[in-house]
């Protein structure tokens, strides 16, 4: 059976005509050449994808090759792995099967019904990228049928293998990338064929049992762990059934499956899996020694817990381990130990609870933490780099730091491994100066392993920079793309797919202002009332709502005047220039999305709630997290972040979005190509126990960040802002500091200063801001405005309940 796409250009490029003889199809066979460069990824991309005995024209071969990207694109937009080869050992599908499915068509717009093909009929459902791979062979006691074959390609989700040339007839597979259930892909052409994207994995052949020991849970007894509960599960492939029962009744379970009564193996194995188990947990135990009271939770901690997962295979008459790795998350989630923890609120928990809970935290940042010591990182750029995070990168990550800066007084210079003095504020020349870091680098001969910067002024340096070193990061195209917000969203409105859904959904009309003419232009073009901001600012300064034409041309006249230049107001992005846009004015909810995204991968995604701005202005007034939106609602804003990375190029770091969940959906504001600013690592690493600094110089080392599979938050936290033009009496009153830093040290309210000096002026950002914790976000939200009124925060002028109005 076959199944044509029959989509048109303007949205996709087919794979060829509906029409198999030979006639040339709208795109390919023809001169028209696919785009270049549409799916970065880190997949590979010497893919052999050619057909013994039917070679492909060059243009051909290109679109063929356009599709495998694609393909790789859509696995990777789905959390799915990239495909692998198999072409050295083709399968031939499920024994049985009367149909084979093949799709000839763009691997976007059949996704989904290539995953439910894998799951239901796995390996004969069939993806074919060209129809190249299809040849006409007359069917059986048919003179003048035909049925189709092409060259092997074997993958995941909806991409089967067969021999090379092989007909499609029933219970068959022909040369095709085919699904199977489980998540990966497979290349089935003669030759070496790289693995193809995809979701799903084909069944192992014969009748071996696979046994995975989950979970292991080991207590300490005095100062020797001991094994004291298994959770295992017993089945074929991913069918495992769970069993809550002693290790040794598991295994006999499992060998019973397999008709082997032999006790010795029970025995043999319970003793290997006691000792490696008992063994690991020894090795933590060891490092455990040297936390401090503070770091353990508050006390002294008797209970740890460990997870060893074992995959066991039955082959013949043996049981033998075939994986072994330390899972400790998974471990308490399976046993059921970690939900309660996990979901408990801050305040109220057990002694247990409370000791239990920062030291499964610990233990995944602790992994992190080791991998990186001895690390030696260059940090570009002073901007964002306080003495606490010089403090913490030596004494709990056992980084050795090394600092480029253009302040030769900056207090970091007497901190760090070494020091380089070197202009960084000049960024139209940032390629030159690259190029001139990396020579003062060799020169030094500095060994690095990573570079990177918090400062958005510095991050196209930074990617400049780790090319001409070698280091990961991600493109300098990138960058620039994520770095100037009016290319931002002109380059994702053109992404109109594929993949789907398209990156242009989530963008808004812009247009980029330079000059007087072009605000005339810009309201022709963009709705109003609209947004008018810096092109490359942060912090809202500068930003304003417009509502008609007078506002606009008023408002860029008015910072043309006031924010030319560095000197004007340090830190928000003036280095680069002072150009403006004007974008479109969405209604809706606003929301930060701060993702950690490894390899294209994203591996963690927390998402923040923030309260009414002060229209016009748009500075920040509250937060809460995590978010109050509906399940639904916060998957699609994750995926609607993610996605709009992707699709600048963003494929490695810890990025932070901002978007409006409005009545279309998540629509951008912008993205930040760094680390969230303001509260929010502090938050994070308060609530969930994830540090995204340690995640950040994880990933610029080139190392995946160790991060629990499923982070629930232990409670709620809502803060206010407090400004220098609403709160200068109270910010400037020694007696009031030294209460709220006392509160702070009670634990009553999270204070976090975001600036050093008490600055007035119209251009402000946030002084500090103030936070609550609570089991709800009401009960954080009425504990936040007791202490705002307490403390004179809540004022005419800066109504602290309307600013907290969303969190009911």
């Amino acid at each position: 059976m076959l199944c044509l796409d029959p989509l048109s250009t303007e949205w996709d490029y087919p794979l060829g005509s509906k029409d198999l003889d030979g006639k040339e199809g709208p795109c390919q066979g023809g001169t028209a050449l696919p785009p270049a460069g549409c799916f970065p990824g880190p997949w590979r991309q010497d893919v052999s994808l050619d057909c013994k005995g039917s070679p492909e024209e060059p243009e051909a071969r290109a679109w063929t090759v356009y599709y495998y990207g694609l393909l790789q694109s859509c696995l990777q937009q789905a959390g799915l792995p990239e495909t692998q080869d198999r072409s050295q050992a083709p399968r031939t599908g499920c024994p049985g099967a009367e149909v084979t499915l093949c799709i000839l068509g763009s691997p976007s717009t059949f996704l989904s019904l290539l995953l439910e093909g894998g799951v239901q009929s796995p390996g004969n459902m069939l993806l074919c990228l060209s129809p190249a791979w299809l040849t006409k062979v007359a069917a059986p006691g048919q003179e003048g049928g035909c049925e189709a074959q092409w060259p092997a390609l074997a993958g995941t989700a909806g991409i089967a293998s067969a021999p090379a040339g092989g007909a499609i007839r029933s219970g068959e597979h022909s040369d095709g990338i085919a699904g199977e259930a489980g998540g990966r892909g497979e290349c089935p052409c003669g030759g070496h064929v790289p693995t193809c994207p995809a979701a799903l994995t084909s069944p192992a052949p014969g009748p071996e049992l696979a046994v995975r020991i989950c979970a292991v849970v080991c207590r300490i007894q005095g100062d020797r762990p001991l094994l004291s509960k298994v959770v295992c599960g017993v089945g074929r492939g991913d069918q495992l059934v769970r069993h809550h029962n002693t290790l040794p009744r598991t295994l006999g379970v499992a060998l019973a499956q397999c008709g082997l009564e032999e006790a010795a193996q029970v025995a043999l194995l319970e003793q290997r899996i006691k000792e490696t188990a008992e063994a690991a947990l020894a090795a933590v135990l060891a490092l455990e020694a040297g936390l401090s009271v503070e770091q353990r939770g508050g006390r002294q901690v008797h209970i740890d817990f460990l997870g060893v997962d074992f995959v066991l295979t039955v082959a013949g008459r043996t049981l033998t381990p075939a994986v072994l790795k330390l899972n400790s998350g998974l471990c308490l989630e399976a046993c059921g130990a970690l939900e309660g923890l996990w979901a408990a609120p801050r305040l109220g928990r057990s002694v247990e609870e409370a000791a239990a809970a920062p030291l499964v935290e610990t233990m995944l940042r602790r992994s992190g933490r080791r991998l990186m010591a001895g690390k030696q990182l260059l940090v570009i750029g002073a901007g964002g780099v306080s003495k606490k995070f010089v403090w913490e990168a030596a004494r709990d990550y056992g980084l050795k730091l090394h600092l480029v800066e253009s302040d030769p007084n900056h207090f970091a210079s007497q901190l760090v491994q070494t020091f380089i003095h070197f202009d960084v504020t000049e960024h139209r020349r940032d390629e030159e100066n690259a190029q001139l870091l990396a020579e003062l680098v060799r020169t030094r001969n500095l060994k690095l392993d990573g570079c990177f910067s918090f400062w958005d002024d510095c991050l196209v340096l930074t990617a400049l920079l780790c090319r001409e070193l070698g280091l990961p990061c991600s493109s300098p195209a990138a960058m620039c793309l994520a770095k100037q917000k009016s290319r931002t969203h002109l380059h994702l409105l053109r992404c109109q797919g594929p993949p789907w859904p398209a990156t242009s959904l989530h963008a808004v009309a812009c247009c980029p202002l330079e000059s007087e003419a072009d605000v005339e232009r810009a309201m022709h073009q963009v709705p109003l009332p609209g947004v008018m901001k810096l092109e490359f600012g942060s912090g809202a300064v500068g930003v304003q709502l417009v509502k008609d034409g007078p506002q606009c041309h008023e408002h860029f006249s008015r910072i043309l005047h006031d924010l030319q230049g560095e000197a004007d107001h340090p830190g928000i992005g003036l280095g680069w220039g002072n150009a403006m846009l004007l974008m479109e004015f969405v209604e809706g909810t606003e929301h930060d999305v701060d993702l950690v995204v490894f390899g294209g991968r994203l591996l963690a995604a927390f998402v923040s709630d923030n309260g009414p701005t002060r229209l016009p202005g748009f500075t920040e007034t509250a937060a809460c997290m995590p978010t109050g939106l509906a399940p639904e609602q916060e998957a699609q804003m994750v995926q609607a972040a993610f996605r709009c990375c992707l699709g600048c190029g963003l494929l490695d770091g810890v990025f932070n979005v901002e978007l409006k969940m409005t009545g279309a959906g998540p629509k951008l504001i912008e993205i930040n190509p760094r680390m969230g600013g303001f509260y929010l690592r502090d938050w994070i690493l308060e609530l969930y126990g994830v540090d995204l600094l340690l995640a950040s110089t994880m990933v610029a080392c080139g190392l995946q960040p160790a991060l629990p599979a499923h982070p629930r938050a232990r409670g709620y936290l809502v803060g206010i802002m407090c400004l220098v033009s609403q709160h200068i009496e109270l910010l400037s009153s020694p007696g009031s500091r030294e209460t709220m830093q006392a509160l702070h040290d009670q634990g009553l309210l999270r204070l976090n200063l975001l600036e050093e000096a008490l600055i007035p002026g119209q251009y402000e950002e946030p002084y500090c801001n103030v936070a609550c914790s609570g089991s709800s976000p009401a009960e954080a939200r009425l504990r936040l405005l007791g202490i705002c009124q307490g403390l004179g925060i809540d004022r005419p002028n800066y109504p602290v309940a309307h600013f907290l109005s969303h969190f009911k």
